[in-house]
């Protein structure tokens, strides 16, 4: 007999009933019945029942120990009672006798419980993350996550990609976020950065004639947090030559469709092929955002017509200043209170908008200042421009053209879901395309790049010496779904005299230019085919598949809100040799920041571990 299971903790049914057995596991909870102890043995693959009567020599073992502890269990599998059968269980019919016990690992008290699914303070959970992995929520969305990897792999196997490794020491580029910094000790004063993403490299790949990479790709970005960011990520990062935009769509629409239609448990999910294609401009329009949930059926209109000449003289000023005035429609809402629309305009204000305005309508009656203002005709008029009806609410968002959008979009949301208007069991993908290349920077009072400088535009060269800046597009698109955006991606540049002239519109010399990315100019000088890709976000999409608000749910070992690891201490302090070895020198802010934790947070956070003991934290018995 195997030293520690014949069995997994999943695998006996009632077939075995009559067979002696070896389980090895986790004491997950204990019952006793007087003078008959149920023990929960639980292992990676499920759960099996023990028995431990009088007559067991187990039982007083068993008793004494701590849940958690790992034990290894030698016994006869039984059939349950009739009655006692446990259906929610693949062995829910069987339960084993114990005859024998080996203790394998006893536990101390618990800082946190495993049994269960009461929420816990977070610190608690990341400091002790082994235990928390331990929690069934957690440890399905950690194999969900290993699933859906195998699944994006092979999918993209199937597809004739190739799988490469990039570097993870590389050279620090503009790219957008803030990187991380590896000191050299061989070069004195010079750095690594860890990839923001292997974009440079992957381009690189293609033009060293590999033709489709993709690859499952560790990213770092040090930037701040929020539930669905985290400064190291992994991205199905993949690249294709000679292909137009709607071949990368056609490429990654099904690898994306069929990843969640296999794990969506049963959620309806737009077909491959049918991805809707919004232009970027429609969707600020609409949707207020270019990362709209299709799942809310509101649609924002511009009225800025209808306030041209207006009796509500705010809107009027605001009109002749160049501004916009957005609308969001309210369905149904002529039951609502003049409180709903005065709780709104409140959450405006507290989100840092000047406010938003409304009109209400019962049985075609208008109500409200802007409706008083404005007039009944007027009001009439829009509504049926807009093809609202006698009972349906109006917001207005009124200001600069992309103020008015911002807050539009954060309107639209938040009245489909005070509304309860929000599409349910559904994954509604779309693409965002005809993003502009260029922006004008207010701060700078300078034309910029308004995404990737490495897009390709549209219309090339000829676009770039005859357009608008502000009117030319890019060959660039965002994957979005339910309203979060899994990647972005674009038709790159791969002409140098092209992007030479992009960047010259920036306001960056070709020198510039050769000293920032020297080797992707270089390369591109020796023969570079057209080229494109994206990188859809691992962690979001499994956040989405597992239901989860927070990215940290589906990440085995994750940093918390302050970007530290309080399990193993990261980042740590390190010794003045170690610094010497990599010829660093701390700056007095920093020295002073040392004292700081020292004597604060780090003392805390570790002291937790010694009052970790308390009877309230105890899952024993």
């Amino acid at each position: 007999m195997h030293a520690y299971r014949t069995h997994n903790c999943s695998q006996l049914r009632a077939a075995d009933v009559g067979e002696t057995v070896r389980l090895s596991g986790w004491v997950h909870r204990k019952r006793d019945h007087g003078g008959v102890l149920f023990v929960d043995l639980r292992d990676h693959y499920g759960m099996t029942q023990i028995v431990a009567d009088e007559d067991s020599p187990a039982l007083p073992i068993l008793d004494r120990l701590r849940v958690e502890s790992v034990v290894t269990i030698d016994g006869e599998v039984k059939a349950r009672a009739e009655g006692t059968t446990n259906a929610n269980l693949p062995t829910g019919e069987i339960e084993v006798f114990a005859r024998g016990v080996t203790i394998q690992s006893a536990a101390d008290e618990l800082p946190l419980p495993v049994a269960g699914e009461q929420e816990y303070p977070e610190d608690i959970r990341l400091k002790y993350r082994f235990v928390d992995l331990r929690r069934e929520r957690v440890h399905a969305n950690i194999m969900l996550r290993n699933q859906v990897i195998t699944s994006l792999r092979r999918r993209m196997t199937d597809q004739g990609f190739s799988e490469f490794q990039t570097p993870i020491l590389g050279a620090s580029s503009p790219e957008g976020a803030r990187d991380y910094l590896v000191p050299s000790r061989l070069h004195p004063g010079r750095f690594y950065a860890l990839p923001q993403a292997p974009q440079m490299f992957k381009q690189l790949l293609m033009v060293a004639g590999f033709d489709r990479y993709f690859q499952i790709a560790p990213c770092f970005r040090d930037e701040d947090l929020r539930a669905d960011r985290s400064p190291e990520f992994y991205q199905l990062d993949f690249e294709m030559s000679f292909v137009a935009q709607e071949d990368v769509f056609q490429a990654i629409e099904p690898v994306l469709a069929g990843v969640f239609e296999e794990f969506s448990g049963g959620k309806s999910v737009t077909p491959a092929g049918e991805f809707p294609r919004i232009p970027y401009a429609e969707a600020m329009l609409k949707y207020g955002s270019d990362k709209p949930d299709l799942r809310n059926p509101l649609i924002i209109s511009d009225v800025t017509s209808h306030f041209e000449k207006s009796g509500f003289g705010l809107f009027e000023k605001i009109v002749g200043g160049g501004g916009r005035v957005r609308v969001i429609p309210a369905p149904s809402t002529h039951e609502k209170s003049r409180k709903f629309f005065d709780e709104m305009n409140d959450w405006a204000r507290r989100e840092g908008f000047a406010g938003l305005g409304y009109v209400t309508r019962k049985g075609g009656e208008f109500g409200g200042p802007i409706a008083k203002n404005h007039g009944t005709e007027g009001m009439e008029k829009l509504y049926a421009e807009l093809g609202l009806g006698e009972n349906d609410g109006l917001f207005f968002a009124a200001g600069k053209e992309k103020e008015a959008a911002k807050l539009a979009g954060a309107a639209r949301t938040r009245v489909a879901e005070e509304l309860g208007l929000i599409e349910e069991g559904c994954f509604k993908f779309c693409w965002i395309v005809d993003f502009p290349m260029f922006e004008y920077d207010e701060d700078a009072k300078k034309v910029d790049f308004s995404h990737n400088p490495f897009s390709m535009p549209q219309g090339e060269m000829e676009a770039l010496e005859t357009k608008d800046p502000l009117d030319i597009l890019a060959w660039q698109y965002d994957i979005v779904c339910n309203g979060y955006e899994l990647s972005s991606g674009a038709i790159r540049n791969h002409r140098p005299d092209i992007m030479y002239k992009a960047f010259e519109i920036a306001g960056y010399s070709q020198e510039d230019v050769d000293a920032n990315f020297s080797g992707m100019i270089e390369a591109f000088k020796l023969g570079a085919p057209p080229h494109g890709g994206s990188a859809p976000g691992i962690d979001r999409i499994v956040m989405l598949l597992a239901d989860e608000p927070n990215i940290r749910e589906v990440i085995a070992f994750p940093l918390n809100q302050k970007a530290q690891d309080l399990m193993m201490g990261a980042p740590s302090l390190v010794s003045p040799n170690q610094l010497r070895d990599v010829h660093v020198r701390l700056s007095p802010g920093a020295i002073e920041a040392q004292k700081t934790a020292n004597s604060g947070e780090e003392t805390d956070m570790n002291g937790t571990a010694t009052d970790r003991d308390t009877p309230e934290r105890s899952d024993d018995k």
